[in-house]
């Protein structure tokens, strides 16, 4: 073999080993999310279900229904008081205005001397009753109404909306199954919850400030990912087992957190190294 042969293979050496060795950063660590629960603030038995694990879902689409017979049923009996209410209303103040014209004539009748005061009285007393019948009815269409309104709010809640979007993780009860009150039906990972989590040997724990920029890095992901630190534990810990290394087995570290503006494009659980900028 040549020493030009001997070189070239040399060569080839150095350049598939840089093509294979990924990026070792000062930190190890891993991407992490937190994930929104989706619950229901009532009990029931769910009965469909509109998203499946790894949809995407926007703010405002339909997640899951419960069902609903004892709402509809409160809510048709509201609107029903309403409607005998009404009725009642309308004929209390027919009542009101005959009260009115026989007390304007009994007081007219009463100047002229053409009635008595005892006809006058009743006639003041009835003008009275039909002013009180009428308040009360209305006072009560206003309660019938109140009711409609509560009872048309918890049948709105049996049909569950998404007040964020993102990707759904998981579902923890399917049509056919009882769903507890304020137990989490679906489970929601919106893209700005993503962020990283890594772990700082404690003799170098002293250089990190939160709000420091940091370099993020790991396979296939963009060359100018970087995050913000915003959170550092306060106490140490042994270095987790996802993340042993020949250099750091044996080390005391300190949790840290970064995060970016609209989270970070990762995968919870994909591993990555990071580095101080």
């Amino acid at each position: 073999m040549s020493c030009r042969d001997v070189l070239i293979g040399l060569v080839l050496a150095v350049i598939l080993t840089a093509c294979e060795k990924p990026h070792e950063g000062q930190w190890l660590g891993y991407a992490e999310g937190d994930v929104a629960y989706i619950a229901a603030p009532t009990a029931g038995w769910v009965t469909d279900l509109k998203v499946e694990r790894g949809a995407w879902v926007k703010d405002g689409d339909r997640l899951f229904g419960l069902d609903d017979t004892n709402q509809t049923s409160s809510r048709d009996q509201a609107e029903a008081q309403i409607a005998s209410t009404e009725g009642q209303i309308a004929q209390a103040e027919a009542n009101l205005d005959l009260a009115r014209r026989q007390l304007e004539r009994q007081k007219g009748l009463l100047g002229s001397a053409a009635t008595s005061r005892q006809a006058y009285d009743q006639a003041k007393s009835a003008y009275d009753a039909a002013v009180a019948q009428v308040a009360q009815l209305t006072a009560s269409e206003a309660q019938a109404r109140a009711s409609l309104t509560g009872a048309a709010y918890q049948l709105s809640q049996r049909q569950v909306i998404a007040h964020t979007s993102g990707v759904v993780q998981d579902i923890y009860f399917r049509p056919g199954e009882y769903a507890p009150a304020q137990t989490p039906v679906i489970a929601i990972l919106p893209p700005a919850n993503v962020y990283v989590r890594f772990f700082v040997p404690e003799n170098e724990f002293a250089h990190l400030r939160l709000g420091q920029k940091v370099k993020i890095h790991c396979d296939g992901c963009a060359d100018n990912l970087v995050g913000t630190i915003s959170f550092i534990a306060s106490t140490q810990e042994f270095t987790p087992p996802v993340i042993f290394s020949n250099q750091s087995r044996s080390q005391l570290v300190f949790k840290v957190e970064a995060r970016a503006p609209g989270g970070l494009k990762l995968h919870p659980g994909q591993p990555v190294d990071v580095d101080a900028l």
